[in-house]
């Protein structure tokens, strides 16, 4: 949600506008994608991680403002609710010990952040989900005081309309209904960035795309809500149903929602950006005074700040990225698809999975998109968010016949996607001691069969047999989780179950 906006109202004029705007700076765009004004290949990644504040309990703490203001750190800021915080790495280069360098500056900044929420007797939980979210946490009320929050609520709320429908099916079902887009707070992510060149970006965009199911798959972390055992992974229909600005007449119609996977492979950059100006009304009409063409025409670079902002509210779960670093602009994909959590360790496993992984699949000379239709990739996507570790993907079979096959996730990481992401680990130059600890971690995963969401679920129902009930085995089976999460070890080893009888509650 992070552009900071400050407005008021929008006039009748502002929309169009703002519509010019936009057309004006997509025109600057391709002008500077024309020219070739874009950075050379500096294989820079970045990392973003969302997180949870909660009480000894388990249960969630509204204390973001006072916590930031102990931790006194631009790495850390607001996100969407008041139990929120966000924390960003800066940009590494890809090579060495990078995936190493990074889990120590994690461990760095996430241990003092935590001593800092402890002195208002909270702590930092990094979990997809919070298990003990209830519906009166996720309130218009709990939203973060900013101005860009209240506005981006305001707008959303006006172009659906009505309430939102909360209805989600899974082990059990959800049903509910919100008047703000509070719920979609409840979504705690990892974002990792890469920057690539204007020739490179439809490729990684592309092979970003046909993994993210395998992603989630091993990565799962968020499978209840408001005490409901949901998807193993209930960020994305959480997350499109608490910002769809369609009401149900326009979902019929086929109008696109604003959190979308997509609906086809794409050739350059520019596709992405033009299909957000052709599908989606500016929720935030807020005009720059630069007009793009005029510094371009002065030898400058624009900020394209319409385009920009109007990006930011699309939520992509593999987002392309402008931006200028030292007066150069460049181009970045944001991957969306990650929870947060469990562990640091977890985290830059998923990292380097993904890394190797688009590396290796965008520099293949058949590339995996030609032969697997854009429909399958996204029907892969809800499979996996569903059954997590137990999904079965659609892939293209090897071999001179083609066609496509159905395996199990665990199968198809462990025996095609995992050697494709060594090899794109050793083209981008990282050592083999990072490389082999951290695939090892999602080899592990696959062996056992284990994930966050599988911990979670499975210790919820220990929890539940041993007498506790729903409530009380939700936040025992939370507090149990943030105590193995500070401890560091990866998911894939934790016990299952309550250390110890806990009271019944």
């Amino acid at each position: 949600m992070g552009e900071k906006v400050v407005a008021g109202r929008f006039d009748l004029s502002d929309r169009q506008l703002y519509r010019d705007k936009l057309r004006r700076c997509l025109t600057g765009l391709e002008r500077l994608l024309a020219q070739k004004r874009f950075d050379r290949p500096q294989n820079l990644m970045g990392l973003e991680i969302e997180l949870n504040l909660t009480g000894g309990d388990g249960m969630p703490k509204m204390l973001n403002a006072q916590v930031l203001e102990r931790i006194a750190s631009r790495d850390f800021q607001t996100e969407l609710a008041m139990f929120n915080l966000e924390v960003n790495i800066a940009p590494h280069r890809l090579g060495g010990r990078v995936f190493d360098r990074l889990a120590e500056e994690l461990r760095t900044s996430l241990a003092y952040a935590d001593r800092k929420a402890g002195e208002l007797d909270a702590g930092i939980v990094m979990i997809g989900i919070l298990p003990t979210l209830d519906r009166d946490d996720l309130i218009s009320s709990n939203l973060s005081d900013a101005d860009r929050y209240a506005l981006l609520n305001e707008q959303i709320v006006a172009a659906r309309g009505e309430d939102f429908v909360l209805d989600i099916d899974g082990v059990e079902r959800l049903s509910c209904t919100s008047k703000s887009i509070a719920p979609e707070a409840a979504c705690t992510s990892v974002q990792l960035h890469l920057q690539v060149t204007p020739g490179r970006f439809a490729d990684v965009w592309n092979a970003a795309q046909a993994v993210a199911a395998a992603q989630i798959a091993v990565g799962a972390n968020s499978p209840f809500l408001f005490g409901r055992e949901l998807w193993r992974e209930s960020r994305p229909p959480l997350f499109q149903q608490s910002t769809d600005t369609r009401p149900p007449e326009l979902q019929a119609q086929g109008v696109r929602p604003r959190t979308w996977f997509g609906e086809r492979w794409i050739s350059s950059a520019r596709d992405l950006f033009e299909e957000n100006l052709r599908f989606f009304p500016a929720l935030l009409p807020i005009c720059d005074e630069e007009d793009p063409l005029e510094v371009l025409d002065a030898g400058g670079v624009p900020k394209l700040a319409e385009l920009v902002l109007h990006n930011g509210t699309i939520y992509r779960w593999n987002r392309p990225v402008y931006g200028i670093a030292d007066g150069v602009p460049h181009l970045r994909v944001e991957n969306r698809v990650l929870p947060a959590g469990p562990t640091i360790t977890d985290v830059i496993a998923n990292a380097a999975f993904y890394y190797g992984l688009v590396r290796a699949l965008a520099e293949e000379p058949r590339p995996v998109w030609t032969r697997l239709p854009f429909e399958a990739a996204a029907a892969n996507f809800d499979a996996a968010c569903k059954h997590g570790i137990d999904a079965r993907l659609q892939w293209p079979r090897r071999g001179r016949y083609g066609g496509l096959t159905r395996v199990d996730a665990v199968s198809l990481v462990r025996d095609e996607l995992l050697p494709l992401a060594e090899t794109g680990l050793d083209a981008w130059g990282v050592e083999p001691a990072d490389r082999d600890l951290y695939l090892g971690v999602i080899e592990e995963r696959c062996r056992r069969r284990a994930n966050g969401a599988s911990w979670q679920a499975a210790t919820f129902h220990r929890a539940l047999e041993s007498g506790l009930s729903r409530q009380a085995a939700l936040a025992a089976t939370t507090r149990r989780y943030s105590r193995l999460m500070h401890l560091g070890d990866p998911v894939h080893t934790w016990p299952v179950g309550l250390p110890e009888p806990v009271p019944l509650g």
